[in-house]
């Protein structure tokens, strides 16, 4: 049987031309066109700019695009590569195989046993921090306390050092490069003029950083930092250039600090309105982490995986066009009624899952041969943290949590203002 076009053959929820022309005239974000196109269960096509697209957020879609089609439908370009150049997340064929061999043992396993002294020692500072808040009374900024904390945990990991105040104001400029990136691969990659001081200072900062670690560096490759371990690579392997281990360094800064961060905020945001969750969380690792992983089905920071088919494909009986853009929206997959009932409700009790859940259903961190290498390192520092901080101080938000920002990540806006309190 010949298959039928997604884009060609316009099934019933083929979104049309005027759709997607009074999206575009509105200026709203991304995520209302694809809330337009989403029908749970089915594929939609559509057009961009004269470009075919795919919306995919059906589970058993999305793993035969991430899971068992990783190797056939990949990225057309990288919405981040202005920041992030050619670090891992951007890099393709050996290349990329090469650079993910290098960095995967100490990120999985046992290997994650090198970064716990790390974790809880960034943790500490950030308990002390509240403690003295609660003392004085004075309110704090959630969104900032737990994105020094991520900030410090990765920088430790990068380089063995802790975080100083200067390092920080560097490394943190991060997040307004990132919001200045496209949501989407059909945005500009030129990154606007008030974020170049930003990138600038950052680059100083690593290739500093850099410098001193080579200083420091020991030939017998007794060293435990990442970077250390680039050091070595690069004595073996002319690939690794130091523009190649800056850009590896920003990429491990990048996905190692922006989602756990945001992720922590949208959880202390969802525990503010579920007060008796919060309780149940103080000193209940396993309620920690339930939290965690509604949190992340909620929010997943990475909200939109985009891909492409360089060759005509088929999927689910459609056939998908050389040069389509297929947009995996893990956002709406995890609002699937069909796998998450109420799915707008916050619900720690689905974690974890009773039973299986289906291939493709749930991916805060993706799936398949892309899938972030970082998942254990972050899913350990946050339930620390946020496992360290309910069980010390209850926590009071006292001005309301700014709207969702959907862009290269979903994160929420402004900051986040609460009276922290020490439990008797």
């Amino acid at each position: 049987m010949q298959s039928q076009c997604v884009t060609d053959g316009m099934p019933p929820d083929f979104l049309d031309d005027d759709a997607v022309a009074a999206w575009t005239a509105s200026g709203a974000p991304l995520v209302d066109l694809l809330r337009q196109a989403h029908t749970p269960g089915r594929l939609t096509g559509f057009r961009r700019g004269g470009r075919a697209a795919v919306l995919v957020t059906e589970p058993r879609h999305v793993h035969q695009v991430l899971g068992v089609g990783g190797d056939r439908y990949v990225k057309r370009s990288h919405r981040a590569r202005p920041l992030i150049g050619d670090g891992m997340l951007t890099a393709t064929g050996e290349a990329w195989r090469s650079q993910r061999r290098l960095l995967q043992a100490m990120f999985t396993g046992r290997g994650i046993q090198r970064w716990e002294h790390h974790i809880t020692g960034a943790a500490a500072r950030v308990v002390d921090r509240w403690a003295e808040r609660a003392r004085g009374g004075e309110p704090t900024d959630i969104a900032e306390d737990v994105q020094f904390f991520t900030v410090d945990t990765i920088w430790r990991s990068l380089t063995g050092r802790p975080l100083d105040r200067e390092t920080y104001v560097d490394l943190a400029a991060v997040q307004d490069i990132v919001a200045a990136l496209p949501a989407d691969v059909g945005g500009a990659n030129a990154l606007p003029p008030e974020v170049d001081a930003a990138l600038g200072a950052l680059d100083a900062r690593m290739f500093r950083a850099l410098a001193d670690a080579r200083a420091r560096h020991r030939p017998d490759g007794g060293g435990v930092s990442v970077l250390d371990r680039l050091l070595d690579a690069a004595e073996t392997d002319p690939a690794y250039t130091d523009r190649l281990i800056r850009d590896e360094l920003v990429t491990l800064l990048v996905a190692g600090y922006e989602s756990s961060a945001r992720t922590l905020t949208w959880a202390f945001i969802l525990l503010d309105g579920h007060p008796e969750v919060m309780e149940r969380a103080a000193g209940d690792a396993r309620t920690v982490e339930a939290v965690l992983g509604e949190t992340l089905r909620l929010y997943p920071t990475g909200w939109l995986l985009p891909r492409y088919s360089p060759a005509g494909e088929t999927l689910d009986g459609w056939a998908i066009p050389a040069g389509t853009d297929l947009l995996v929206c893990p956002y709406l997959t995890h609002r699937d009624p069909e796998v998450w009932p109420e799915p707008e409700a916050f619900d720690p009790g689905r974690f974890p899952a009773r039973s299986p859940l289906p291939p493709g259903a749930y991916l805060p961190f993706g799936i398949g041969p892309r899938a972030c290498l970082g998942t254990r390192f972050a899913m350990r520092e946050m339930e620390e943290l946020l496992g360290a901080l309910l069980a010390r101080f209850t926590v009071e938000v006292t001005e309301p949590a700014g709207e969702p920002v959907f862009g290269l990540n979903l994160r929420p806006a402004g900051p986040l203002h609460a009276r922290v309190r020490e439990r008797t």
